[in-house]
């Protein structure tokens, strides 16, 4: 499996150190790996296969590489390779969830310092949240775009998650201004500017696919 740095890591490291955030920095990254992990375990026992890992300013991404076994399910069997998707999707957020449920069960049981629990739920609370958010290429967002793909087909699903994708994200950014403003945390910002840098770029690959589906069927109709 490849592994890959986005160098923007280093970037929004040094900017939670410089902000005295890097505590907090520090355990969302370590539950990311958690939540990947989740995705990995899940994507292995659907049969995926793993072919890249990228540590991301925001967590970690593993890219799982479909089968021709898969391909000829979706053929033969409709939409079953659009719900393992949305399966292996899932299965982030409900490790961080389980990861909730976990420490609720220890902290009962083993008396350590407060915030020490507290710190770990918000991280995952935060992460699940996060990755649920309908943008594309978020878990929430991958979830959209297989129930689209199941119910308008391919070439649409890219379409309207780019819609719903940008929509959410405009909601998302007059929210995170408010919050910006009240408590005036820099990183906040950085984030959700992180994401529109993301959804620009998907925005443009989908423009980029578009151009082939309509060169394709310029050429059937020749």
């Amino acid at each position: 499996m490849q592994v890959k740095v986005d160098l923007k890591v280093f970037l929004f490291f040094l900017i939670f150190l410089v902000t005295k955030n890097i505590k907090i920095y520090s355990i969302l990254m370590l539950f990311a790996l958690i939540h990947e992990l989740g995705h990995l375990i899940i994507g292995l026992l659907l049969g995926f296969k793993p072919e890249k890992m990228t540590i991301l300013p925001y967590g970690l991404k593993i890219s799982f590489k479909t089968s021709n076994k898969d391909l000829n399910k979706k053929i033969q069997k409709a939409n079953l390779l659009s719900i393992k998707k949305i399966v292996l999707a899932l299965a982030g957020p409900i490790t961080n969830i389980i990861c909730i449920i976990v420490t609720l069960i220890i902290s009962k049981n083993i008396i350590l310092e407060k915030e020490f629990y507290e710190n770990i739920m918000y991280a995952n609370i935060l992460i699940a949240v996060f990755n649920m958010l309908p943008i594309y290429p978020l878990d929430g967002g991958r979830i959209v775009k297989e129930v689209i793909h199941i119910i308008y087909g391919l070439r649409k699903s890219y379409k309207y998650t780019q819609i719903v994708s940008e929509i959410c994200l405009y909601i998302l950014t007059t929210i995170s201004s408010v919050l910006i403003l009240y408590y005036k945390n820099i990183a906040i910002f950085i984030i959700i500017a992180y994401l529109w840098i993301i959804v620009y770029k998907n925005k443009k690959e989908i423009k980029a696919k578009e151009k082939i589906y309509k060169s394709i069927e310029k050429y059937e109709n020749i």
